[in-house]
């Protein structure tokens, strides 16, 4: 095998790694999207200060990862 053609056939690995990956993300998002719509599952007579604590911890997640992927807040060039 050639030089070449293993550096080619690295690149189609890296991209099927990658395109499964992304395919995680969409997934992990989507189930994120889903939980939201149903407000986290958390019923309007029942909601207290632990399902706020719960939400604030999600939010302070996301954050990190909206962050580094928009080079935003500790991420900034």
């Amino acid at each position: 095998m050639t030089r070449t053609e293993r550096a080619e056939r690295n690149r189609d690995a890296a991209l099927a790694a990658f395109i499964t990956k992304k395919a995680e993300i969409d997934a992990m998002i989507s189930r994120i999207a889903a939980l939201s719509a149903d407000h986290f599952i958390a019923s309007p007579d029942e909601v207290n200060w632990g399902h706020v604590g719960t939400l604030e911890h999600y939010a302070s997640l996301l954050c990190q990862i909206t962050d580094a992927a928009f080079h935003e807040g500790e991420y900034t060039e």
